[in-house]
């Protein structure tokens, strides 16, 4: 009877133990496969010798909040700086579906073939709830993410535009030092990070839709003064024409604007991404800005200002992380927060109070 029920279908068979969860190696001895955090020297010579991984992993450290890391950061900063400045740092904006992804992946191949290396910095927004991101620009450009001469990193925008601009800097001079001499930065495209993106790159490209309310809208938003040049994205198919009266349009609304002080004219093109036409056009506009302005010492006074306006935001910045990184400070701001939402102290009172306390500690 014993032997009928060892045969039951219900018998089950003895198995194998159940795996450690964690390798047995690495329990033993978990120093041995802890991956280090590179040196400053060892992230520098990768960047000079085109290491990507090595560029990776210094945006990262650039990118990052920790006292260390920003530390290591400046540090490596500072030793990338003379190999950088040799490359033509380009912004591109655009209302969200004006197609700005598939025209720097176009944009860019172009300028491949001409042997040139690029760099995009794609810029995008950080939700305002989850500080969270998608950061999807690499499976849009799948072309161009792929090609050896070129580099994608897609940042978040963290939900501050000083922020943005000065870690795009930074990044920018990584880029260059690791020999990439044309320098894409793609903003969020929602009216606001323009400003401080147009502050960092040397010229500033605004695409635009045919028959959308664009003309209005960037009139008003003051957009096409900052830019160097428009183009109308889409020419092609039934678009066409409407991409072509368009052009006419935004040509005269430019003659409304103050010509610009490095004696660049502003123009407006048509182009299709989709079909890679108008993009030969598009480049020979930026060398023709460039001989312009290099030309007559604007190129060079631009820059000079950038560094200037970088170091100026800068010691804004640092003030601001001293302030709210004082313990004492901490303190007595949820404090006061708690009295401000009670009624027992107006908004302005507390400010001036807790700034007082603080320039007090300053003075020991």
């Amino acid at each position: 009877m014993d032997k009928e029920k060892n045969k039951s279908a219900l018998h089950v068979n003895a198995g194998v133990d159940k795996p450690a969860s964690v390798n047995p190696a690495l329990e033993k001895n978990p120093e041995k496969f802890r991956k280090g955090k590179p040196s400053v020297e060892t992230l520098f010579n990768g960047i000079h010798e085109g290491n990507r991984t090595a560029l990776s992993q210094a945006i990262t450290l650039v990118e990052s909040t920790l006292p260390g890391d920003q530390q290591m950061a400046q540090q490596l900063i500072q030793q990338c700086l003379p190999f950088s400045g040799n490359s033509f740092r380009l912004g591109i904006t655009g209302v969200p579906g004006v197609g700005k992804s598939t025209f720097i992946e176009a944009f860019g191949l172009h300028l491949i073939e001409k042997k040139h290396r690029i760099a995009v910095l794609a810029i995008d927004p950080s939700s305002a709830r989850n500080k969270g991101s998608i950061l999807g620009d690499k499976t849009r450009m799948e072309q161009l993410s792929t090609n050896s001469n070129a580099f994608i990193r897609p940042s978040a925008s963290g939900g501050t535009l000083g922020g943005v601009a000065r870690k795009t800097r930074e990044t920018m001079i990584l880029c260059e030092a690791a020999g990439f001499d044309m320098i894409f930065i793609e903003t969020v495209g929602v009216g606001q990070s323009e400003t401080a993106v147009a502050e960092i790159v040397d010229f500033f490209l605004l695409l635009m839709l045919a028959g959308s309310g664009d003309e209005l809208q960037g009139m008003k938003r003051g957009i096409m003064e900052m830019a160097d040049l428009i183009v109308i994205n889409k020419a092609d198919g039934d678009n066409l024409k409407p991409t072509q009266k368009a052009q006419a349009e935004f040509k005269n609304a430019l003659h409304f604007f103050p010509p610009l002080p490095n004696g660049w004219i502003p123009d407006v093109l048509t182009a299709s991404a989709l079909q890679h036409n108008g993009l030969d056009q598009v480049w020979e506009k930026m060398e023709n800005f460039q001989k312009l302005t290099r030309t007559n010492g604007s190129f060079d006074q631009n820059r000079n200002h950038q560094s200037l306006q970088l170091f100026e935001d800068s010691i804004h910045q640092g003030i601001s992380d001293h302030f709210y990184r004082n313990p004492n400070i901490e303190e007595k701001l949820k404090a006061l927060r708690e009295k401000i939402l009670n009624k027992e102290i107006s908004p302005y009172e507390a400010s001036v109070e807790l700034l007082d306390e603080y320039f007090k500690q300053s003075e020991i």
